[in-house]
């Protein structure tokens, strides 16, 4: 009886009544009962890319749910595709996105090595097995005479295959050949027809084919594959199941571009007398044009997503949605709440990859970042901060801050719902337009009572102390200037009033352009920015004094005289 490390229990989420009563009937039975072991199982190939992370995470998912463990297995049979420095990137990129492996490679386990390069007297151990009870032969046919083997059948219109020149061999004349150093290979005797397996996706499935179907014509062939590699390698199929056995593998999820080879690995199992683990496959990944998603596509490389700023949460988030429903009424969730409602309800059918969908939950979880404050706040903070000044110089963003630090105006801009985050890049662009030389265009307003209200207005809200200067105080001082204006005035007067007020210092702050609200857009200018523009508005407002038509003062109630000094008795410092 195998020991088994137990991993920590995830306590599921509160649910109302409705979602227990579908929890209860619907999806909490497609759980398995007992712990599942589940595993990853990457080719050190080339970069991790988005199907690879998403099979990672409903692996780990389907383990964390059921207090089960999660392996890592590295395939790296394939000598000739291997990539330097791949493997290690891979163990960053999963440690990134918090899919950290139970069993594996730099943390041990009793089920290793788990590194297949490392296992290959435990292959030969059992490829022997299936020599001695006639399921796999050697083979020694070159690969010219395959070659030549498989084009004239093609030239011919007939199936391609091996034709089993070897499978006749006595045992004992392949074992001597074998001894001598003649360069040769495993192959696997298939049965006559394929097994059928439950796919916990699909359901009762694969393709049963009958091997009589290609005994019809003079010249048969098999599929027998390769099991060992003539280099004493095992193929990916052979130590996939191997590997699996051994390591009490109980479930596993892959796409749906292995179900095609399900068959044949559950032939194996049957051919050791081996129960398979359950297997389910989820959506084949496409993009807009309904193509598959490729490896070698850029958007889909996770170092890709990283460098772009990309969050593990939002990556996490939006995996998980490939293939995958739930019945909570939002789809923003981290890798902690995945973990408490995780199921194995997957969808059937081709998944539209849309990275309209990442940008969303980007923004998203940007926003829980920082509702939430803490490090990965400031390191938001930080990466803005280092773009912002890469952009417009230390010495725009010296005199830009002020007396203030960095790291509070930067902290004031993330605040603002209106601006959201996708990347610190992207951020920095979006907050140009405080830091931008400031272009207004022409003020059209020809109410000269009304341009001295605004001026006055204006004035008044510079009252307040640098140490007082937030958008909670300039929200109230607004207010004040607005309540004036209803005392005074009916309330048609009164949002006209709020109305030109706040086009007025939109234009004065901002030159008109669209941004955060008026408040925000004070706090985050800062004081001595606010006053410069403020004044530098009241000038030009001035000199179309001059210009404009006198106004006709019965249009507009006068009320009392709207003073500098009486407005700034309203003014919270």
């Amino acid at each position: 009886m195998s020991r088994r490390k137990q991993a920590p229990l995830i306590s599921g989420r509160s649910q109302s009544g409705t979602q227990r009563r579908h929890a209860s009937t619907t999806r909490k039975s497609k759980l398995p009962d007992t712990p599942a072991r589940t595993r990853f199982a990457p080719s050190p190939t080339g970069n991790l890319h988005l199907g690879s992370i998403r099979t990672a995470l409903f692996n780990y998912l389907l383990a964390r749910r059921t207090n089960g463990q999660f392996l890592l297995r590295i395939e790296d049979t394939d000598q000739k595709r291997t990539v330097p420095g791949a493997e290690e990137q891979l163990y960053e990129d999963l440690r990134w996105a918090g899919l950290q492996w139970d069993e594996g490679p730099t943390v041990g386990g009793q089920f290793g090595p788990y590194r297949q390069s490392e296992r290959t007297a435990t292959y030969h151990k059992h490829v022997q097995t299936l020599l001695e009870s006639n399921k796999a032969y050697r083979c020694f046919c070159s690969a010219e005479r395959i070659d030549n083997l498989n084009r004239l059948r093609h030239d011919r219109g007939l199936p391609l295959g091996y034709d089993r020149a070897c499978a006749g061999l006595a045992p004992y004349v392949a074992e001597e050949k074998a001894h001598n150093g003649e360069a040769h290979v495993i192959r696997f005797r298939v049965p006559k027809e394929y097994p059928k397996f439950n796919d916990f996706v699909y359901g009762k499935t694969g393709h049963g084919m009958e091997r009589s179907k290609k005994l019809l014509v003079d010249e048969p062939v098999y599929d027998d594959p390769i099991l060992i590699k003539s280099d004493g390698f095992p193929t990916y199929h052979f130590a996939n199941v191997v590997d699996d056995k051994l390591m009490e593998i109980t479930h596993v999820i892959r796409g749906s571009e292995w179900m095609s080879s399900t068959p044949l690995h559950v032939a194996l199992y049957e051919a050791f007398g081996w129960t398979p683990p359950a297997f389910g496959h989820v959506p084949l990944l496409v993009d807009q044009n309904k193509q598959k998603l490729s490896k070698r596509n850029f958007d889909s490389d996770i170092a890709s997503f990283r460098r772009s700023g990309i969050f593990p949460e939002s990556l996490i988030n939006f995996a998980a949605l490939l293939g995958w429903s739930h019945q909570r009424k939002n789809d923003i969730m981290n890798l902690q709440e995945l973990q408490e409602i995780f199921d194995l309800k997957f969808t059937k059918g081709n998944t539209i990859v849309s990275f309209d969908k990442l940008r969303y939950l980007q923004e998203q979880h940007a926003r829980r970042r920082v509702v939430a404050s803490g490090e990965e706040l400031e390191q938001m903070i930080r990466d803005v901060a280092i773009v912002l000044l890469e952009k417009h110089g230390a010495g725009t963003m010296t005199t830009f801050v002020g007396k203030r630090q960095l790291r509070d105006v930067v902290a004031s801009m993330l605040q603002v719902t209106s601006l959201p985050y996708r990347s610190a890049t992207d951020f920095a662009e979006q907050c140009a337009l405080f830091l931008d030389d400031l272009k207004r265009p022409s003020l059209a307003v020809n109410d000269v009572y009304m341009l001295r209200r605004l001026r006055v207005a204006g004035a008044t809200l510079c009252l307040v102390p640098n140490g007082n200067w937030t958008k909670d105080v300039h929200r109230a001082n607004l207010m004040n200037l607005q309540m004036e204006e209803h005392a005074e005035n009916d309330s048609a007067i009164g949002k006209k009033w709020k109305h030109e007020l706040y086009h007025y210092l939109r234009w004065a702050l901002l030159g008109g352009t669209a941004g955060p609200g008026i408040p925000e857009t004070m706090e985050i200018l800062g004081r001595s920015v606010c006053v410069e523009r403020l004044q530098s508005a009241a000038l030009a407002t001035k000199d179309l004094e001059t210009m404009a038509t006198k106004p006709d003062l019965g249009m507009i109630p006068r009320g009392r005289e709207w003073q500098q000094h009486t407005l700034a008795s309203t003014a919270v410092v």
